[in-house]
């Protein structure tokens, strides 16, 4: 579900201090019910499978139309990317999340983790269009409960970056986030199944 940017910014995130120059782009509420302490578990689901691989034949087209644009006109090529075009975040960090575990990689996408709290995780990634986060918290889901939450921040490159941005943003409403999310709570759905009841252990 897509959520206001309040539901974003309401919260004392500590992404707020790191990327004040990023404007908030897109806030998805994740259906992922948990307890306070399954936010890892969150973290890896994410980490360890590209969520679009098994999404509708729609969006995997999306994709493969995006990166063989950026292949085309140079969007993705090395010079393009953090640490090159821009610098990471991660050398704005303040010395506790420095020092903190910088989080997972994620398999097979070209996001780099910048830091890991117990409700809070984040990666960053760069190309010729944007710099972007994206965030994912652990918040109340108001029943007692906890869920994920998503929100992507963007800081655009120049009028290139803000006319992409604006091209793709039905698509990102209407078709890539909600098949994402769809497919984050069927895996979250599948592995708390599968999960062992401690009683039982």
């Amino acid at each position: 579900m897509k959520l206001p940017h309040s539901a974003h910014r309401s919260h004392p995130w500590r992404i707020h201090e790191i990327a004040p120059g990023f404007r908030v782009e897109d806030v998805w509420a994740l259906d992922t019910p948990g307890g306070p302490g399954d936010f890892p578990r969150l973290v890896e689901l994410i980490a360890s499978g590209d969520s679009t691989r098994r999404s509708p034949l729609p969006v995997r087209a999306l994709f493969a139309i995006r990166w063989k644009l950026g292949a085309l006109l140079g969007w993705d090529d090395p010079g393009t990317g953090v640490g090159s075009r821009v610098p990471s975040l991660r050398d704005a960090l303040p010395p506790d999340l420095r020092d903190g575990p910088a989080g997972p990689d994620l398999d097979g996408r070209p996001f780099e983790s910048l830091y890991l709290l117990d409700d809070e995780w984040a990666a960053e990634i760069a190309n010729g269009t944007m710099h972007g986060v994206m965030h994912i918290g652990w918040v109340p889901d108001g029943a007692g409960g906890h869920r994920g939450q998503m929100a992507v921040l963007v800081k655009p490159n120049g009028r290139l970056g803000r006319a992409y941005m604006a091209a793709i943003l039905p698509f990102r409403h209407l078709v890539v986030y909600p098949a994402m999310g769809r497919e984050i709570a069927r895996r979250w759905r599948e592995a708390a199944a599968g999960r062992t009841p401690a009683h039982a252990r």
